[in-house]
């Protein structure tokens, strides 16, 4: 009887930390803070007018930021198969090959982005001739192209620093088990570099992410773009304000929790 007790008592004392532990987040107050404003502004059909204005635009403005989260997913993929191959070619027996992937490496990583960003669309032609057939090739894609390169250019040295961090020992170790080269990069090496590599990768891809913003600049539908024609369309202040504040709450939305999961990461991998 007194074990139960005992084992009762903490899981009731537990109950209110786990309830409250959400109000601690600031972030999650000012959310319940803003759900309550609507629902009374609701009820008492305060609602200014600035906020239904917003309320109209909602769906293309998220569509917009559907755009931007593909951008920066796809030129992350591009990044990322890039900077793999640059950071191999970077650790090559050749002195040749190790000097074309730092030269890449410096050209992309040094490059101002919106000048890449530039370059790719105005430079590569807007529509490509396959045989007998043209070929348009979208200002969108360019704009992938201008945020892979840079991308690539850093993966490659994440890539280059996570085998470098790898002790030599556990090639010794794994060689003297009969391992041939290619099983122990497979089984052993691979995975503590994915490892060492994720939290610099996601935190690489939350910028490659707000760097999507500089393709409204080029004529990409993007959600900066459809803020912007939201603005000039209305032509209210309040509305203004009001539209680039949920401009910069929306790409700090989906930011945010990737910055909080790279923190995550960094803590755990510096534990192991």
């Amino acid at each position: 009887m007194a074990n139960e007790l005992a084992w009762k008592k903490p899981q009731r004392e537990a109950c209110p930390g786990v309830l409250m532990a959400p109000l601690r987040d600031p972030w999650f107050v000012l959310l319940l803070a803003l759900a309550v404003l609507g629902v009374t502004w609701t009820a008492t059909a305060t609602t200014p007018a600035a906020v239904k204005l917003l309320w109209h635009w909602a769906p293309a403005l998220l569509r917009g930021l559907g755009m931007n989260i593909q951008l920066s997913v796809l030129a992350m993929a591009l990044g990322t198969v890039l900077g793999l191959f640059v950071g191999a070619l970077s650790l090559s027996p050749s002195s040749l090959l190790r000097r074309l992937a730092r030269g890449y490496v410096l050209a992309f990583r040094n490059a101002p982005i919106l000048v890449l960003v530039y370059f790719t669309t105005y430079v590569f032609p807007f529509e490509l001739s396959l045989a007998s057939w043209r070929v348009p090739f979208p200002d969108w894609i360019k704009v992938v192209i201008g945020l892979g390169l840079p991308a690539s250019a850093i993966v490659a040295e994440i890539f280059r620093g996570a085998i470098q961090s790898i002790p030599s020992a556990q090639w010794e170790a794994a060689q003297s088990l009969a391992f041939r080269r290619g099983q122990i990069f497979r089984m052993i090496v691979l995975p503590q570099c994915v490892r060492r590599m994720l939290p610099s990768w996601m935190n690489l891809y939350a910028s490659i992410t707000m760097s999507t913003s500089l393709a409204s600049l080029v004529g990409v539908h993007d959600l900066v773009d459809t803020a912007t024609i939201a603005s000039n369309t209305v032509n209210r202040t309040d509305f203004t304000i009001l539209i680039y504040f949920t401009l910069l709450a929306l790409f700090f939305a989906y930011c945010y929790p990737i910055a909080r999961w790279t923190r995550h990461l960094e803590r755990r991998h510096a534990h192991h």
